[in-house]
């Protein structure tokens, strides 16, 4: 209250509430933040429909979005026109003192309602590298000039890792001193004490005990690169027992990457168990937790994996490197190339102790990094210093 005299107003927007980093990201702040010293009003499109949704979990945190169903679907001019009036009717209604702005569809509509409505103070968290791997090129450089010309009218873009911060300016969004690392901050305490039941899942998929089980826990999306892992378990030597992954997630490709499982004649020992609500207990049981995408952020699978005491080995690409360092706290391999992965998965699984070492050198990285009381801490005090300068700049 000592900047304005008054709870500073929050008007936080995200493109969808679906199951990943950005969507938890936005419901933790919006949910954690002092209500004696900010009062936050979440807008947010709609979910697709093969994403898990978190809508429920915001509302169980007692936050109540206004969904502007447009703002959440595909680029489409006229449609676009609307929600932005939209979101310019909300804020001069709501009056924000600040915009925070997650994802990128959300990020450029927000951000030009904003100023339309003369809010006084903007932001946008850049969740990954999103110009790359996702669009055509000519999008992908139309998207990018949008996006250098945002950032001239942006007050602070915040980015979730050192890496991701160097990539940023490196494609000429933002100004050194305008763009600010802020770590992705989750509600990790669930995975502090995991369970110990070890073969419970081994037993429900009908695994037979002691057989090596890895686990790669996302959206079904091209980006995610599924195939390479699935390309690398044939890869692999014959063993005995052969590894068997599970594969939590749903998405747009579930119907091509299960007949790609029968194709490569693993559909025994590749199981998908969709969106689930125990991950927790289903890592405990893993001996391997894999991110195989081509393009990440932060990965919060990778997170929560770490915090729960499980090694990991993902490909190294976006912000990873900054989470992982390699042969420390986990293990590194180059992006769509499935003889390394099948390599690492073979030195990992031959391994236990260094699979032990992994995961105690990773477990504090995540839980005293990652932490949602520390992103709660350094984002109130990025709001209350850009009103503090915006007062400053009035009162000069």
């Amino acid at each position: 209250m000592a900047v304005l005299g008054r709870p500073i107003r929050i008007a936080r927007v995200i493109t969808r509430l679906n199951v990943g980093g950005p969507a938890q990201h936005a419901i933790l702040l919006t949910a954690g933040l002092d209500r004696t010293r900010f009062l936050t009003t979440l807008i947010t499109g709609v979910v697709g429909r093969d994403e898990g949704d978190l809508s429920p979990a915001a509302r169980d945190r007692g936050i109540q979005p206004i969904v502007v169903p447009e703002l959440g679907r595909a680029v489409h001019p006229v449609r676009d026109i609307l929600t932005l009036a939209r979101l310019v009717w909300i804020f001069r209604h709501v009056r924000p003192d600040i915009v925070h702005t997650h994802m990128s569809k959300a990020g450029t509509l927000g951000r030009m309602a904003a100023r339309l409505a003369g809010v006084p103070r903007t932001l946008h968290t850049f969740h990954g590298h999103v110009l790359e791997g996702y669009f055509s090129s000519m999008a992908s450089h139309l998207f990018l000039w949008i996006e250098r010309v945002l950032a001239r009218r942006t007050d602070r873009i915040i980015a979730l890792s050192p890496r991701l911060r160097e990539a940023i300016l490196a494609m000429g969004i933002g100004r050194t001193e305008q763009v600010e690392v802020v770590p992705l901050g989750l509600d990790l305490d669930r995975f502090r004490h995991p369970p110990q039941n070890r073969d419970d899942l081994r037993t429900a998929l009908r695994i037979p005990p002691g057989t090596p089980l890895l686990g790669v826990v996302g959206r079904l999306v091209p980006i995610k690169d599924h195939l390479t892992l699935f390309h690398a378990l044939a890869h692999l030597e014959a063993g005995s027992p052969a590894p068997h992954v599970v594969v939590i997630g749903d998405g747009e490709r579930r119907a091509e990457l299960q007949r790609s499982a029968q194709r490569l004649n693993l559909a025994p020992r590749i199981h998908f168990l969709g969106w689930r609500n125990d991950l927790e207990t289903i890592l405990s049981q893993l001996d391997v937790v894999i991110c195989c995408s081509r393009n990440e952020g932060t990965p919060v699978a990778l997170i929560e994996a770490m915090a729960a005491g499980v090694p990991v080995l993902s490909t190294d690409v976006g912000g990873v490197s900054d989470l992982i360092v390699h042969g420390e706290t986990g293990w590194l391999v180059p992006a769509g190339d499935p003889p390394a992965l099948a390599r690492a998965i073979e030195v990992l699984l031959a391994d236990p102790a260094l699979r032990h070492r992994l995961a105690v050198a990773a477990r504090p990285v995540a839980l005293e990094r990652h932490d949602v009381k520390g992103l709660i801490r350094r984002m109130e005090a990025l709001y209350e210093g850009l009103l503090a300068a915006k007062q400053l700049e009035i009162s000069n």
